[in-house]
């Protein structure tokens, strides 16, 4: 049995001005039905990362925070501070700066390094110079 109900609607998602057949259509076709759909279900992802980050917040005098929040390679806590020897992420991470950030300081020889196989490691004392 058909409807021969015309209700005009605004669609939920573009906005545009459409002919629904039934009281609860909220879009004007599968196309903004599904980006509908795919933003709803991307919010809840988000929301439920965003509310287990803040769960995970502990209080920043704590020694485990610290120890976490200054090292990026989760499982290893080992306080950036007493490092002789760090990695780039390591230094972008104890700086707050990005990686390509530190790269662009390597490459105009602002930051000297040394190489270990592929791996570059930056001494300490150099970042320490690094704002005399």
């Amino acid at each position: 049995m058909s409807s021969t109900i015309k209700l005009p609607k605004f669609c939920n998602h573009c906005g545009k001005a459409f002919i629904a057949q039934k009281t609860t259509t909220k879009y004007c076709g599968h196309k903004c039905n599904s980006a509908a759909y795919k933003k709803t279900k991307r919010e809840e992802k988000v929301n439920a990362e965003f509310k287990n980050q803040q769960s995970k917040i502990v209080s920043p005098t704590s020694v485990v925070a610290t120890e976490t929040l200054s090292n990026p390679i989760a499982g290893n806590h080992i306080n950036l501070r007493e490092k002789e020897f760090l990695s780039i992420l390591e230094v972008a991470t104890l700086l707050g700066a990005s990686r390509w950030t530190i790269q662009r300081m390597i490459k105009s020889n602002r930051l000297p390094v040394a190489k270990l196989g592929s791996r570059t490691i930056i001494k300490r004392a150099s970042i320490d110079n690094l704002f005399n």
